[in-house]
């Protein structure tokens, strides 16, 4: 009967406990009967010692029965859990006691239940909803046995907050007794916000204890019992838990939802800032049932395995000489030379306002006086920023400013899109949020969080509907001539959060401490023989941002930062003629609109582009004719396309003659390690499956790994994902295939997701797509799958030039030549040949191509279904 009233339940698992009160609300000498789900006979009739205990606490109005997947994966983990999901007092199948209880009865509630148990230690609470501040409310009074506390979606305090809406609705005095007890609302609303719905039998599983008004006075107490104002009988109880947490040394991991209506991001953020050393996964899409929503017992498990019953010993702090970010700066104070230059100043335009200087002892007053004006406002060592404001002397001036306070800079730019830089900034939870006129016009529609400082100055009227407390210049000002507040400087302290473009999947935010920054400051000094006194032109946004930590003049070109194609070719001279440039850093989309627009360049224009010594292309690889035109307007410089990713920018290095030397192969050719990295494969067996053993073998493809100084600390609140990441001792996994050559160059073969799962085994797709795009009247290519693991079969998309006019199949010329050339030079027989006007790709770089989107289009128009529009680019 159990199992088919609780699906996913062994009836061994129920039983009922006899247990004596002492709570305040109970008479002497009460006893009260509970329901516990438990699998320790589970574990018993095998004979396991569990390595500890579990104890689920569920909140309103859910049961233990939201655990199940927790009680399964006890029994069968590596090293087995014993699991106690409790239903507390008038909740669950537990005892309807007639009692009013409150927070403090609750906590001593499950006190006698362990205590009648005779769980002893070690002890992880899991709680979620109100259970979660009741579970650490137990582990409060139980430290000796606690080793761990997890908790989903849940709250300690709603300091600073009003409740959310559906709570305050909830405890109206005209809703509250009709929608908790009277009907059965609360329960049908909140089992709602499963993501996706619950089945049925799930749902009526979780409203089987509730059935009758009788059964669900508990409920209507529970809710009656939320402490929302310091009067509430409970405030005092709830008060002391949530500050009693901060003393907790013990292991933490916090699972959560974002799309939770009930507990938002912002109740994630003061539980972080009361257990900041927790472990953090936020899943993005689920919401308030996160239990329900994905699969949490594989983290939990993954999680116990690592920090609790193997805990890692201390890191040892690294001891190689650290040199600040701020030291070129600090050094250079008393220099008039220019340090940065803006072609478009915020406010202007080239045109109209003439480009923007600013010197170094300039730039150097200017972040002093800003660090002070911050730290006034209330920022402090550790305080997440968010800058919205592009590359140019005010985004250069922030984050040295918050690089002087030890602040965290959170940088999400605005090639996300709308949607994916609100994802990031609420993922990111920043304490403040500086930004340009429409970044504040963002977070006021869309709830973004930080308080807002403007960096223009702005009319009372719209100040107020921007909600805005500072501005940049009143900051300025009330900081110039104050002593900026002095922290000893920590290397190991997180220093920036910076995102990912987005191209394979939600952006990610990657952390950096200010070691690791610095390190990837000298990752590229010496790579690239950068030294004080070079000029550089910074197309390439990340590039920017180290000018000042170099000790070069840097100057950003009249752009649209967040739109690369949108540099010209007199755009980028005239940024060189500004600083006598030596070096320019620019994308290959960027590249590709400036030999597009050539022809306009004047004579000075030219001069100045023909003393450039060094040209750097990062992003996404670009192919050797491209970097061959490009050799022609900048005839003296040495041409270079760095490797890396936002987890580890550079990796490798290689220049237009290595590329040359390096000739056609499998993939693209990367070079080889910049200064102090390291690279290796993982190799991919035929399976799609990957080895654990780091290899430096030729001709073996594989994920590529990196080793260095200057790779990510971490990635925020995606434990999961780090997990993954660093699954290889000591090493990155970047989810790129590629393979070494004879000669121990890279070459990259595409992403582990892009790999083709064919009969006759796996096929990266990069060497295809180049044979494709020597086809004339061919621009862009991308190889996908389509059909089942296994047996998916080769299909090419690609841009023609003309572009098409609509997407579909090629015409039969096209796809003959394109099949002939694939076949031809890789071996390959493509299944057929789809043509679109414009691929999908990330908004950032406009050219990572969007594989997974199209492999899902090109699957759907060849089965002869309806066929969405592609985007251009990824939002």
């Amino acid at each position: 009967m159990v199992e088919e009233l609780w699906p996913g339940v062994s009836p061994a698992w129920s039983s009922f406990v006899h247990v004596p009160s002492t709570a305040a609300v109970e008479l002497p000498g009460t006893v009260r009967k509970w329901h516990v789900l438990d699998n320790g006979p589970d574990l018993a009739a095998a004979g396991v010692e569990p390595a500890g205990t579990l104890l689920c606490v569920h909140g309103n109005p859910t049961w233990s029965y939201l655990w199940r997947t927790l009680l399964a994966a006890g029994a069968s983990a590596d090293k087995p859990w014993r699991v106690v999901a409790v239903d507390q007092l008038d909740m669950g199948f537990s005892e309807r006691t007639g009692a009013f209880r409150r927070l403090e009865d609750r906590i001593t509630d499950l006190g006698n239940l362990t205590d009648a148990l005779g769980i002893t230690g070690p002890v992880v609470t899991v709680g979620h909803d109100w259970g979660g501040l009741i579970s650490l409310g137990w582990a409060l009074r139980h430290r000796r046995q606690l080793a761990g506390v997890v908790l989903t979606n849940t709250a300690v305090h709603p300091a600073g907050y009003s409740l959310p809406p559906a709570l305050k609705l909830a405890l109206h005095p005209a809703v509250h007794p009709w929608g908790t007890r009277s009907t059965d609302a609360f329960i049908r609303v909140t089992h709602s916000l499963a993501q996706p719905a619950l089945p049925a039998p799930v749902r009526e599983a979780f409203a089987l204890p509730y059935r009758g008004a009788a059964r669900r006075q508990g409920v209507a107490n529970f809710v009656a019992d939320i402490p929302a104002v310091e009067t509430h009988p409970s405030w005092r109880t709830l008060n002391s838990v949530a500050e009693g947490i901060r003393r907790l040394n013990v292991p933490s991991l916090v699972l959560w939802g974002p799309k939770d209506p009930v507990f938002s991001d912002r109740y994630l953020r003061d539980l972080l800032e009361r257990l900041p050393a927790s472990s953090v996964h936020r899943f993005e899409g689920a919401g308030h049932l996160l239990p329900e929503d994905v699969d949490i017992a594989s983290p939990v498990f993954a999680w116990l395995q690592t920090a609790v019953e193997k805990p890692a010993d201390s890191a040892l702090r690294r001891t190689e000489p650290f040199r600040p970010m701020l030291a070129e700066l600090d050094e250079r104070a008393g220099d008039t030379s220019p340090a940065v230059v803006d072609m478009a100043p915020l406010g202007g335009d080239c045109a109209a306002a003439g480009p923007r200087t600013l010197s170094w002892a300039g730039l150097a007053e200017r972040v002093n006086a800003l660090a002070a004006g911050l730290a006034a406002a209330g920022v402090r060592p550790g305080t997440r920023v968010n800058l919205l404001v592009p590359p140019g002397i005010e985004l250069t001036s922030l984050i040295y400013a918050c690089l002087r306070l030890n602040a965290v800079i959170v940088v999400a730019d605005a090639g996300l899109g709308t949607k994916g830089l609100g994802r990031a900034i609420k993922g990111a939870g920043p304490s403040f949020l500086i930004g340009i006129d429409r970044a504040l016009i963002g977070a006021r529609a869309f709830g973004w969080p930080g308080t807002r400082i403007s960096v223009s100055e702005l009319s009372p009227t719209r100040r107020r509907v921007l909600g805005v407390k500072h501005t940049v210049e009143e900051l300025i000002a009330d900081g110039a001539g104050s002593e900026v507040p002095w922290h000893p400087a920590d290397p190991d302290a997180d220093a920036a959060v910076l995102f990912t473009s987005g191209s394979t999947g939600p952006a990610k935010g990657v952390v950096y401490t200010h070691r690791q920054l610095a390190a990837m400051r000298d990752a590229i000094k010496d790579t690239y023989n950068l030294r004080a006194g070079t000029s550089l032109v910074a197309g390439f946004a990340p590039f920017a941002l180290l000018g000042p930590a170099l000790g070069a003049t840097s100057v950003t070109p009249d752009m649209d930062v967040t739109s690369p194609r949108t540099l010209t070719a007199a755009a980028l001279a005239d940024a060189a003629v500004a600083v006598d440039a030596t070096t320019i850093f620019a994308s290959p989309a960027a590249l590709t609109n400036v030999l597009a627009t050539s022809g306009e360049l004047d004579a000075p224009q030219r001069a100045a582009l023909a003393q450039v010594e060094l040209l750097l292309s990062a992003g996404a690889p670009i192919a050797e004719p491209l970097l061959a035109q490009v050799q022609d307007l900048v005839p003296k410089a040495s041409l270079h396309t760095p490797y890396g990713m936002t987890e580890a920018l550079p990796v490798t290095d290689i220049s237009l003659e290595g590329i040359r030397a390096a000739g056609s192969g499998n993939g693209v050719c990367v070079g080889t390690a910049v200064s102090r990295a390291e690279v290796a494969i993982a190799e991919v067996f035929p399976d799609g499956s990957v080895g654990s053993e780091p290899l430096t073998v030729p001709n073996r493809t594989g994920e590529i790994l990196v080793s260095a100084p200057h790779v990510k600390d971490r990635y925020d609140r995606l434990w999961i994902t780090e997990s993954h990441s660093a699954s290889i001792d000591g090493w990155h996994r970047t989810g790129d295939v590629g393979h070494f050559d004879d000669d121990g160059r890279l070459w990259v073969e595409g992403r582990l997701g892009h790999i083709l799962s064919t009969a006759d085994g796996i096929r990266t797709p990069v060497a295809a797509e180049q044979a494709a795009e020597a086809v004339d009247g061919v621009g862009r290519a991308a190889l996908v799958g389509v059909g089942p693991a296994g047996a998916q079969v080769p299909v090419a998309v690609v841009e023609t030039d003309p572009p098409a006019r609509r997407a579909g199949t090629a015409s039969p010329r096209l796809t003959a030549a394109v099949r002939s050339r694939v076949a031809g030079l890789v071996g390959l027989d493509l299944a057929a040949v789809l043509v679109l006007p414009q691929m999908p790709t990330d908004i950032r770089h406009n050219s990572k191509i969007d594989r997974t989107a199209l492999a899902g289009w090109a699957s759907r128009l060849l089965a002869g279904g309806p066929v969405p529009r592609l985007g251009k680019g990824k939002r």
